[in-house]
């Protein structure tokens, strides 16, 4: 059988993984660059007597060394280590794709062109001329749909016979300095205009005004910030309210199971069965019964926005606020990812060219609360800040305290990168190419198999790897005893006067402490601290929550002071092992750790002491 190897190459939201993912189907894995962070997707497709071995390579705009992934890209395409590379270009924005294409004709001896989304092309009055196209880059053109299908055999025919052609003449040139590199880029960008205005015709369609409708709205200074908060809004709504039935479920099932564990250990002694049974797999099974239902929910949520196209609007929103921190605009994107979880925040941050940058938005991501932190956030809300309304007024009372929480959250993002970028991280802020996609209907297939795989599962993996052992932790520090008390009321007791410092108490520390493994755990360490029950203690309702809390000495103060640390500490140990595995460094993983605990402590002891003046 005749086996080839095909690059997949081209500018980012041009449908590249769409294609990939159709000629590949479950045949295909992922793995990084060797030495770097990048992640290359590979897969193999089947034809008649052919297979060819495809190698996603990252979206990128040029081949010219920018970034860690234009630089893999052109590593790729340069070394020949494709019998053919593919450059697939959007029918709906075809003069952007072609600068690329032009870049890979010259570097490549063998290029096939993909003009994806033709579906889309046609819905908008939008034509190509295909032969004029393949005569002007002197390679062959295919026409494709990637989401239905449309094309695909025939594209995959037409690189199997350009892989048996004999080579093209590469004719790459390589500036010696940037002055020769601009001018290059400015002929290449000429070519392309040039192209593009000979063979494409484009009628103004109903879609395109409804695309300008859309961008007044959620690009204007006027409504584009206020769209954007309800967007987030909403997205929290469904998240934290969809999350409840299956969260309780999910717990009720794994926790059935404690019982009949107990009986497997039966002629174990007390201290293994408990270690196991109370402490690993209790804190497991509470890790995942919290954790999991509401990723499950907001990640597919966030990628529908972003498959929608109406996450770039948010950058283009807020570029101008990140800039004025030294920050990079598309740091607001790894932010509201931050949201569903800061670990997929941090890794998401590989969209920022410049190392500086990244490393500031990697740094600062725990500052956004993810969605561990909104059930101890929510339910001090409501207790504390709530009291007095009912029904739908408390509902929206809630509401809008939890939005300032989050603009509070924005707020101190941005100083943190400022602080950053003045001392540690000096810089000057980089330029970067923000694409305003085309409005599309969302692929409600591939967005649940991104978002549950690449996301919430990985997500997931990491979290039971650091609850399992922390479980442990957990339980020798509320079981073994020193004298009159357990090691977890004398470590409470240790935090006692820094917990006076913030207006808290020794045993919420401790909590915040051992809720490294995953903020989910924060309240139930706290619960099962104050009525010393062994083990991870959950509450039957908010009226009983708030009786133990004000019983333990919690004021609208403790809960305030409370509700800034949780937004203000270290980040999960899911995050520390990302923020690690993506710096490189242990430094800037402590770093990482240092920052939001440090300003937390600061703005607590402050909070605390204006209330005592006060005399609250």
């Amino acid at each position: 059988m005749e086996e080839y190897t095909v690059a997949l190459a081209g500018n980012p939201n041009v449908g590249k993984s769409t294609l990939f993912n159709a000629l590949t189907g479950l045949r295909q894995h992922t793995g990084n660059w060797p030495g770097k962070t990048v992640e290359l997707a590979r897969g193999t497709y089947r034809g008649e007597g052919f297979r060819l071995r495809l190698v996603d390579l990252p979206g990128t705009y040029s081949l010219q060394a920018d970034s860690p992934e234009e630089q893999v890209a052109g590593d790729y395409i340069a070394v020949g280590g494709a019998d053919v590379t593919l450059v697939v270009a959007d029918a709906t924005a075809l003069r952007r794709s072609l600068c690329l294409a032009v870049q890979v004709r010259q570097m490549t001896p063998r290029m096939v062109l993909c003009v994806n989304l033709m579906d889309e092309a046609r819905r908008r009055k939008i034509s190509v001329d295909l032969r004029r196209l393949s005569l002007a880059l002197d390679v062959p053109v295919a026409a494709v749909s990637a989401r239905s299908g449309e094309g695909l055999e025939e594209l995959c025919r037409l690189l199997r016979d350009t892989a048996k052609n004999p080579p093209a003449p590469n004719r790459w040139h390589v500036a010696s300095d940037t002055a020769e590199r601009d001018g290059i880029i400015a002929a290449q960008m000429e070519r392309a205009e040039a192209i593009a205005a000979a063979c494409v015709r484009r009628e103004r369609g109903r879609a395109d005004a409804i695309d300008r409708r859309l961008d007044r709205l959620l690009t204007s200074r006027a409504t584009g910030i206020p769209a954007m908060l309800g967007l987030l809004a909403l997205v929290f709504y469904l998240t934290i309210w969809g999350a409840n039935v299956p969260s309780a479920l999910l717990s009720r099932w794994l926790m059935a199971l404690q019982e009949p564990l107990g009986d497997l250990l039966a002629g174990a002694p007390w201290w293994l069965r408990g270690a196991l049974v109370d402490g690993v797999y209790r804190t497991v099974a509470w890790v995942v019964s919290v954790m999991l239902p509401p990723m499950a929910i907001f990640f597919p949520l966030f990628t529908l926005l972003e498959d929608a196209g109406l996450l770039p609007r948010v950058a283009f929103n807020m570029d101008r606020l990140f800039r004025s921190a030294g920050a990079h605009g598309r740091q607001s994107l790894t932010m509201c990812m931050g949201f569903g979880c800061n670990a997929c925040g941090v890794t998401g941050c590989r969209i920022i060219d410049s190392p500086r940058e990244r490393l500031v938005a990697m740094l600062t991501n725990a500052f956004v609360p993810c969605n561990g932190r909104f059930p101890t956030l929510i339910a001090l809300i409501t207790l504390f800040f709530t009291r007095g309304s009912s029904g739908w007024i408390r509902a929206l009372c809630a509401t809008g305290v939890f939005l300032l929480v989050i603009l509070f959250s924005v707020a101190m993002t941005w100083l943190s990168s400022r602080l950053l970028s003045d001392t540690v991280l000096r810089g000057e802020s980089s330029s970067f190419s923000l694409e305003l996609p085309p409005y599309r209907l969302p692929r409600l297939g591939q967005v649940l198999v991104r978002s549950v795989l690449d996301r919430t599962l990985f997500v997931l993996g990491r979290a039971v790897t650091v609850a399992a052992p922390a479980g442990l932790l957990i339980w020798v520090l509320a079981n073994v005893r020193i004298g009159d008390g357990t090691l977890l009321s004398s470590a409470a007791s240790l935090l006692e006067p820094l917990g006076w410092l913030m207006g808290l108490d020794g045993m919420i520390l401790l909590a915040f402490l051992l809720g490294f493994p995953a903020n989910e755990i924060v309240l139930p360490v706290l619960l099962m601290g104050y009525l010393q029950t062994g083990s991870l203690t959950d509450y039957q309702g908010l009226d009983q929550l708030r009786q133990i809390l004000t019983a333990h000495g919690w004021t609208g103060v403790t809960a305030l002071c409370a509700m800034l640390t949780c937004l203000l500490h270290f980040p999960c140990g899911t995050t520390c092992l990302t923020l690690h595995r993506e710096s490189g460094s242990w430094k800037w993983t402590a770093v990482g750790m240092a920052l939001p605990t440090l300003l937390g402590i600061l703005v607590c002891a402050a909070v605390s002491g204006a209330a005592r003046l006060l005399g609250m």
